[in-house]
């Protein structure tokens, strides 16, 4: 098994921690088609960034706000399928509660629902598209959730699925364990990830408190891909 050390752990939120893929497609399938624009082109580009962006995108002339509080209404109404991924719940239960936060670029009010339907925990220091200017692959966002914590992001763990979110956390300085629940190993290698796990099954506490390092595992058998630079 190999092991990671680090001061905290940072997760992305939609396909790390719960799957919401299936309600994602729906709506964004469902916007692009309202618009006449190519419905898979939409939901690849709309995977792992703000929605804002992707609409500022496509309708740089549009009511963006208004545009973005209906995308955000259609996510919060379509829920079904939304659920936690394998043993994502164990993996937080295992840290301690000062030591991990989630870093997503949908709206806190979108993440808390979708966590709540998941019957995950919602950490203090959530980070969301609420709370930051700039969204992945902008450090922006890993770099406020590793000081809201009390660490720098260098010495943090960001697990991510997207090429925008691995991006966003190399920019801000952390190494990445990237899970296969959404994009290639191509996509995943190239965007910098420093190792490459089927999902949070793959990851196990050996050791972490409130005060030590976190010790985490990567299980035997897993394909680990370095890609450091």
């Amino acid at each position: 098994m190999a092991e990671i050390t680090c001061s905290a752990v940072l997760f992305d939120l939609d396909g790390v921690l719960i799957d919401s893929t299936p309600a994602v497609t729906r709506v964004w399938t469902g916007w692009a088609v309202q618009h006449g624009f190519n419905p898979e082109e939409v939901v690849q580009r709309a995977h792992g960034r703000p929605s804002l962006t992707t609409i500022r995108e496509y309708l740089p002339h549009a009511d963006l706000e208004l545009e973005n509080q209906e995308v955000e209404r259609r996510e919060m109404a379509d829920l079904d399928g939304v659920v936690g991924l394998p043993r994502a719940r164990e993996l937080l239960a295992s840290l301690p509660p000062a030591r991990w936060t989630i870093v997503t670029s949908c709206t806190r009010r979108l993440a808390e629902v979708r966590l709540r339907v998941a019957a995950l925990p919602t950490p203090e220091h959530l980070v969301s598209a609420d709370d930051i200017a700039q969204g992945k692959p902008d450090p922006e966002p890993y770099l406020k959730a590793a000081a809201l914590l009390g660490f720098p992001a260098k010495d943090c763990i960001v697990v991510e699925d997207a090429p925008a979110g691995i991006l966003a956390g190399r920019a801000a300085g952390a190494k990445v364990i990237a899970v296969r629940t959404t994009s290639t190993d191509r996509e995943l290698v190239t965007a910098g990830a420093s190792w490459i796990v089927d999902g949070c099954n793959a990851l196990s506490v050996i050791a972490a408190s409130s005060r030590a390092a976190i010790r985490l595992g990567l299980k035997n058998g897993t394909p680990q891909v370095k890609a450091e630079r």
